[in-house]
């Protein structure tokens, strides 16, 4: 479990294929604390660390994709030089500053607009049909493993919603959230606790 609070950037510095994809991420933490086997939520996916070194505040973990989380993440992120959230997995006694977070993607969703309202920047995003429904305003949402805050949501006639985001200066600097321009494809996660309540919805039904 996750929380959508980002810690770090990181960057991924090699990409290999054996079978399934063998990544290797920088990343400015300690690798002494970076255990083999942990969790960490990779711009909203969660990967399991396979090897890891360097030094404190210059270290590196490796991890394996499968052909599954590529297919159902955004195109072409797993390449090398692509910039990454970071997130280590919740620990017991931990904050919760954002949401539970899982660290599996629901769908890709696209930034519609983008545009400068005070000092913050307003995030149109643009969610299929197939998650649309558990969106709503106050809710949250995971997009690149960032826990926000739905501001607004307007439904298209195709099924699919576009939801309106504020992004603080402080969270575009220390996420990739600060360089997304409209076209740009992002990761979303869906509200756990709304995934439950649609369920139930459904049965009652």
């Amino acid at each position: 479990m996750f929380t959508g609070i980002v810690t770090a950037i990181g960057t991924i510095s090699s990409v290999e294929q054996h079978g399934d994809l063998h990544l290797r991420i920088a990343c400015p933490w300690d690798p002494a604390k970076i255990a083999i086997g942990a969790s960490i939520a990779c711009s909203g996916v969660c990967l399991t660390v396979v090897e890891k070194g360097g030094s404190a505040g210059d270290a590196w973990f490796a991890v394996d994709v499968s052909g599954e989380t590529v297919s159902r993440t955004v195109p072409a992120m797993w390449a090398a030089g692509r910039s990454l959230n970071l997130e280590g997995a919740l620990k017991l006694g931990d904050e919760l500053g954002g949401h539970i977070v899982t660290g599996h993607v629901d769908a890709v969703g696209e930034v519609v607009s983008r545009g400068d309202v005070g000092g913050s920047t307003r995030l149109v995003i643009r969610a299929p049909q197939d998650i649309a429904a558990y969106l709503a305003p106050k809710g949250s949402v995971t997009v690149d493993g960032v826990s926000l805050t739905v501001n607004e949501v307007a439904d298209q006639p195709d099924g699919s919603c576009h939801f309106m985001l504020n992004i603080i200066p402080h969270t575009g600097e220390v996420t990739t959230l600060g360089t997304l321009a409209q076209g740009d494809a992002v990761n979303l996660e869906i509200d756990v606790l709304a995934r439950y309540l649609k369920r139930m919805e459904m049965l009652r039904g």
